[in-house]
């Protein structure tokens, strides 16, 4: 009992001290006057909150003159109760009634007749910055929809964990277009939710330009991480507990869809391992070092997992061995280019090994997707050496970073 009175406290503490508001507090702080007399759908999911942990769908169903007429569910769903890739029905929301329609599965754009009732679509969702995460291309296609059907769109800011400041990959191009890559936009593209949304409308990425409103959050840099914030961390999806997964997400997530390799997902450690069943740890750790990677280190590992990522995967409940990544300065390390580093590596180790054709059953067409690219794995693969795309990865990056800046908000 005494244990769980001090992680009370530690966690009233942490939200006391927050010094960043999100949007949604700064929409309440100024009476709601942007939703005033309005119907309002709302977009979120259990990330959605004040510093208080009060979920936004409460916020606004209890918000004076402001009518919540319908909520959106992203993946996973408004409440969190889907895992990921599951298809999520329409429903009603248990607490307040309000009819519940999905946007993960079926239909991932709302439609008119979703958008019938409703004078202003709200979005509030934590996102962690990174391209093949679903959550932004819920909210570009949200917006999309707002605009075909005349309907107002707001965006209620949140922080990019990574920072303001973070731009890797090359921008997806014609043939690899998908919800993990729906916009031509780098893999970490370095921009809040509002700053995004701003620049896909502003920039032409929609057919129809919007009628956007953001409401900025209150104390926020550039420079500053998750947890520099104080506000307290919802895991926006199962496999991102913490804000650190944040880092390491992109870290190992384009790797990960070759399915060959356990990153952590199914053990404690979400995509924070590069391992497999057949690999010496201890000779991988090694060797990844000593490769003096900026603001990277690694450990061997050896670790079974609880649960099984896919059936695709024959290995997914072995002991497997590798290593353990650990983010010593995440400002200087290039995080994408990591799982590169570790193919590169695991081929040298194992040269007969067909790292692209060991899964059958899953092939590479999801990789290329999340790449945005076929040139990645085209030339990577024709020597497996990370020199050989980093050209091509970086070529985007910083031409973005200066058309998006103009459209920075902090």
């Amino acid at each position: 009992m005494k244990r769980i009175v001090v992680f009370v406290v530690v966690m009233v503490g942490l939200v006391a001290g927050a010094v960043v508001k999100p949007g949604v507090e700064v929409l309440r702080d100024g009476g709601f006057k942007e939703l005033q007399g309005k119907r309002v759908g709302l977009v979120t999911n259990p990330s959605g909150i004040d510093n208080n942990l009060k979920s936004t769908v409460d916020i606004l169903n209890e918000a004076p003159g402001v009518k919540l007429v319908a909520l959106y569910g992203p993946e996973h769903g408004v409440r969190g109760n889907a895992h990921a890739g599951d298809a999520v029905g329409d429903e009603v929301d248990a607490k307040t009634g309000i009819k519940m329609y999905s946007l993960y599965g079926k239909t991932h754009k709302p439609t008119p007749e979703m958008l019938r009732d409703i004078d202003v679509l709200v979005y509030d969702i934590q996102d962690i910055g990174c391209r093949s995460y679903t959550f932004y291309a819920t909210m570009g296609v949200c917006m999309e929809a707002c605009a075909e059907n005349n309907k107002e769109f707001m965006v209620l800011d949140r922080p990019n964990p990574l920072g303001g400041n973070k731009v890797e990959g090359n921008l997806v191009e014609d043939g690899f277009y998908s919800f993990v890559s729906k916009y031509a936009i780098p893999y970490l593209y370095g921009l809040t939710p509002g700053e995004l949304a701003t620049f896909l409308n502003e920039e032409g990425y929609t057919a129809k330009k919007a009628k956007l409103t953001v409401i900025p959050m209150e104390g926020w840099t550039r420079d500053m991480k998750f947890r520099d914030t104080g506000m307290p961390w919802v895991l926006p999806s199962p496999q991102i507990p913490t804000p650190e997964c944040a880092f390491f997400y992109p870290l190992s997530g384009i790797l990960g869809e070759l399915y060959i390799f356990n990153t952590g997902i199914g053990y404690t450690l979400p995509f924070q391992l590069f391992a497999a069943p057949w690999i010496d740890a201890d000779s991988l750790a090694e060797r990844m070092n000593a490769l003096r990677l900026p603001g990277l280190a690694f450990r061997p590992i050896n670790v079974k997992p609880f649960f099984a990522l896919s059936v695709a995967l024959d290995q997914d409940l072995k002991e497997v061995h590798g290593v353990q990544t650990y983010i010593t300065d995440v400002d200087r390390a290039n995080l994408t280019l990591t799982q590169f580093y570790f193919l590169q590596v695991v081929h040298e180790m194992y040269p007969e090994v067909k790292l692209f054709e060991q899964n059958e059953k899953r092939g590479w067409a999801m990789f290329d997707k999340v790449c945005g690219t076929d040139q990645i794995r085209k030339r990577f693969t024709e020597r497996y050496r990370v020199e050989d795309i980093i050209p091509y990865w970086t070529k985007d990056a910083e031409a973005f970073r200066l058309r998006s800046a103009k459209y920075y908000l902090y």
